[in-house]
C-alpha cells in the first residue's frame, strides 16, 4: 500500500503541473527527491514517484534548467536504490537522469548494468528491450 502522505505530495505536484505550474512542479518534485522522508518510503514508492518526472523516451537537446535539476535531485534515491535492490529498472531510470545531466559516458554505463542485470532476470522482457535501445543510443 503506497505511502499516503507521499500520495497526496505527489497528487499535489501533479495538480500543479496541470495547472499550468509545470516549472514549479519540477522544483517540487526535487525538493521532493532531497527531502529526508523521501528515503524512508519503500523502494516501489520512491520508484513511482520518480518515474513520473524520469519517462522520457528521447531527452530533449537542451531542457530547461528546473527540468535539469529534478533529474539531478532523482539521481542520488536511485543511487541508493540500485544499492538496497540492484533492479534493473533503477538502472534505466538512473542512465536517464545521467543523459539530462550530460553524462553520456555514465548514462551507458548504467543502461548497460542495468541490462546484463535484466538479462540475467528475464531476457525476453519489455525492458530488456529497453535497456537495448538506450544502449544503442549512447
Amino acid at each position: 500500500m503506497p505511502n499516503e502522505a507521499l500520495v497526496a505530495q505527489v497528487k499535489h505536484i501533479i495538480g500543479m503541473a496541470k495547472s499550468g505550474q509545470v516549472e514549479q512542479a519540477y522544483a517540487a518534485y526535487k525538493t521532493l527527491f532531497e527531502s529526508k522522508e523521501f528515503v524512508t518510503y519503500s523502494v516501489e514508492d520512491r520508484r513511482t514517484a520518480i518515474k513520473l518526472v524520469v519517462n522520457a523516451k528521447i531527452p530533449p537537446v537542451n531542457p530547461a534548467q528546473h527540468i535539469v535539476d529534478a533529474h539531478r535531485a532523482a539521481m542520488r534515491p536511485l543511487e541508493e536504490m540500485i544499492g538496497e535492490k540492484g533492479d534493473p529498472n533503477d538502472f534505466l531510470l538512473l542512465g536517464i537522469c545521467c543523459l539530462f545531466i550530460g553524462d553520456e559516458k555514465r548514462a551507458g554505463n548504467m543502461f548497460r548494468a542495468g541490462l546484463n542485470g535484466e538479462r540475467e532476470r528475464n531476457p525476453q522482457s519489455d525492458l530488456c528491450g529497453a535497456l537495448m535501445k538506450w544502449v544503442a543510443a549512447v
